[in-house]
This record gives C-alpha cells, sequence and structure tokens, in this order.
C-alpha cells in the first residue's frame, strides 16, 4: 500500500495484540454486548419513527376535523352576530339616562 494505508500484514499483528491483552472469552463478552447495544438502538429507533407517523397522524387528523366543523359554525355564528347588533341599534332611541 502507500503511505496511510493499513495493509491485511498490520491488521493480523493488530488482532493478535488485542486477543492477547484480552483474551477470546471477554472479547466474546464485549462482541455480545456491543451486539446488543446496536439491536436495542435499533429498534428504539424503529419505534421512535412509528411513534412520530402516529402522532402526524393524530394531528391532521384533528385538523382535518377542526376545518371541516369551523367553516359551518363560524358562518352562521357571525352572521347571527351581525344581525342581532344591526336590529339592537336600529330604529331605538339612545337612553341616555345610563350614560
Amino acid at each position: 500500500m502507500g503511505m496511510g494505508g493499513i495493509s491485511i500484514w498490520q491488521l493480523l499483528i493488530i488482532l493478535v495484540i488485542v486477543l492477547l491483552l484480552f483474551g477470546t472469552k471477554r472479547l466474546k463478552n464485549i462482541g455480545s454486548d456491543l451486539g446488543g447495544a446496536v439491536k436495542g438502538f435499533r429498534s428504539a429507533m424503529s419505534d421512535a419513527g412509528k411513534d412520530d407517523d402516529e402522532e402526524t397522524r393524530q394531528i391532521e387528523d384533528t385538523k382535518a376535523a377542526r376545518t371541516a366543523e369551523t367553516p359551518a359554525g363560524a358562518q352562521s355564528g357571525a352572521q347571527s352576530g351581525a344581525q342581532s347588533s344591526n336590529q339592537s341599534g336600529v330604529g331605538k332611541p339612545a337612553d341616555k339616562s345610563k350614560a
């Protein structure tokens, strides 16, 4: 290889040194612990994605329900309020005693 590259022989020497330092039993435990951590991380990420999708769907359903209810209720309420304000002041003299 060139400068900065690691050859297969260098990797084998590193592997032998690691085996001598830690032993096969400890390396097996470290490998299984690391695999369990990765598996837990993946399941947590997939669960979080499912929860986010469910929350997004609920928010969209709520918004759709509100927009379906709002136009009919808002228009009828606004019209009746406008009519009552127009009717209350039309043709009646102002009551000066309450001022």
